[in-house]
């Protein structure tokens, strides 16, 4: 077996010797720290303030982390934020030498065995009024108390949704003592701002700055000043979130309203489109109710739906006086005279609005149409004499004498066939009248016809006219609310 050698062995003995020696000082601090601690608490009151002298202002520093935002509850107007109160202050009867404790400088203690100051959070909103967190204090050789304590705050917060979803809101966190004015306990701001280097990232809010300011108010009741730290928490939404689910889709939905004007009168869906439009807009606006608060300040994706809804409601009224028009049959009145020269002459050449029907017609057609009539002219010629007869304004008295001609003719005197004659002439005239009646049954539904279509191409152009007014009207609407929001 090998032996160890004497360096080994002395390396040994060693390690054994320090680690009994750290042993030994550390049960030497617990000692002396119990000891300390007897003595410090033997005559020691929590319950009132640690100064020697009554008329001595004592100095409270505070500081605030900021860890994270929990919610913001703008319906509310409540901010609910984690966050890390530190103050410190120094105590005139917990002092101790240091060296006659074997250099112990610092001990913790549980906060409820020293005095405290009543700092607390002046607009407050949370029904709990709970204590603070009794977690230790760290108690130094000279006095000084540092007291750390993580808080759960619910503050008030006067939310301005005028910009919403791209507004910046502004909250307060007023920190102050309840009961001991300026003369007795004064707030000193450690930083000139809240610390944010331990902050969380929140998903909707992005902080810009935490500003904190000492403020001394006077109130009526008293003539002692009461300071205060007041920080000021800048907060700007993340709107990514809103413009995909909010306003993404009322512009898309927007979008489809002037749209009901292209479609056809005969369809009978002109008016169910803006009617669905309508109730879809609805339904977002209703989402955005529930969110924001019950104030006269109306948000901006709330006044750009109000202006959508407007505006579709205009065109459902629009689509349903252009339908009148469109379905005026043969018993309305003609289309006046500037009606002619302004809508069919001008807008309709502006719009590109053809006859009705003649923009569904394609080229091809047409002629494919041309050389189909070519083909029968020889059979149209045939007709066309008795066409022009039967339908000609002109060509019913030539007709009408024509037929009286041979009435006359027939109806002359023949000894032999006076009784045929006779028979012949009662048919000439049935003939005539028939005739005559047919020429203007056909004329009436020539005009009848010729003034619906009038009327048609009245309600087509109109139709045209209002979607591309509607469209430049939505386009202007989404520029405005971004530019607003920009």
């Amino acid at each position: 077996m090998k032996r160890k050698s004497p360096s080994s062995f002395f390396v040994s003995l060693w390690l054994l010797f320090t680690a009994v020696m750290f042993q030994a000082v550390e049960s030497a601090k617990g000692k002396y720290a119990h000891m300390l601690f007897n003595e410090l608490f033997e005559d020691y009151s929590n319950a009132l303030r640690p100064v020697e002298d009554t008329d001595k202002v004592l100095n409270v520093t505070l500081q605030i982390t900021l860890s994270q935002i929990k919610d913001m509850d703008e319906r509310n107007q409540i901010l609910t934020a984690y966050l890390w109160i530190r103050q410190s202050w120094y105590d005139a009867y917990l002092k101790w030498d240091k060296d006659k404790y074997d250099g112990l400088d610092s001990i913790r203690i549980p906060s409820n065995l020293v005095w405290r100051p009543d700092i607390v959070l002046y607009n407050k909103a949370d029904d709990d009024f709970s204590e603070p967190v009794n977690t230790n204090v760290v108690l130094r050789y000279d006095g000084k108390i540092t007291w750390d304590a993580p808080a759960i705050t619910k503050s008030s917060c006067v939310v301005d949704v005028s910009y919403f979803p791209f507004d910046s809101q502004q909250c307060n966190l007023t920190f102050g003592s309840w009961t001991y004015n300026g003369n007795q306990v004064d707030i000193i701001n450690s930083l000139d701002s809240g610390d944010l280097s331990d902050f969380v990232e929140d998903v909707e809010w992005e902080i810009h700055g935490m500003p904190a300011v000492k403020n001394v108010i006077t109130y009526g009741c008293c003539s002692e000043p009461y300071p205060d730290v007041t920080f000021t928490l800048i907060l700007k939404r993340k709107s990514s979130f809103y413009i995909f689910n909010l306003l993404l889709p009322c512009i898309l939905i927007s979008f489809l309203a002037p749209l009901g004007f292209y479609l056809p009168a005969d369809s009978g869906e002109k008016v169910s489109l803006g009617v669905t439009v309508l109730l879809a807009l609805t339904v977002f606006q209703l989402m955005v109710a529930e969110i924001m608060p019950p104030s006269e300040n109306v948000p901006l994706i709330g006044k750009y739906y109000i202006a959508t809804m407007t505006m579709i409601t205009a065109s459902t009224a629009l689509t349903i006086i252009i339908m009148n028009v469109h379905h005026c049959g043969s018993e309305a009145k003609p289309v006046p005279q500037w009606a002619r020269v302004v809508i069919l002459d001008y807008m309709s050449k502006i719009f590109f609005v053809y006859d009705v029907g003649e923009n569904c017609t394609s080229p091809q057609r047409e002629k494919e149409r041309e050389h189909k009539l070519e083909g029968n002219d020889m059979c149209q010629e045939g007709d066309k004499e008795v066409r022009s007869q039967l339908y000609g304004r002109n060509d019913d008295s030539d007709l009408k004498e024509k037929l009286n001609g041979n009435l006359n003719k027939s109806c002359g005197i023949h000894g032999e066939n006076v009784r045929e004659n006779v028979n012949c002439c009662s048919c000439y005239k049935m003939l005539i009248k028939n005739i005559e009646y047919i020429a203007n049954c056909v004329r009436d539904h020539k005009a009848n016809r010729a003034k619906g279509i009038e009327w048609k191409k009245v309600a087509k152009v109109m139709d045209r006219f209002f979607m591309w007014i509607f469209f430049i009207m939505v386009f202007f609407m989404s520029v405005l609310i971004i530019g607003k929001a920009a």
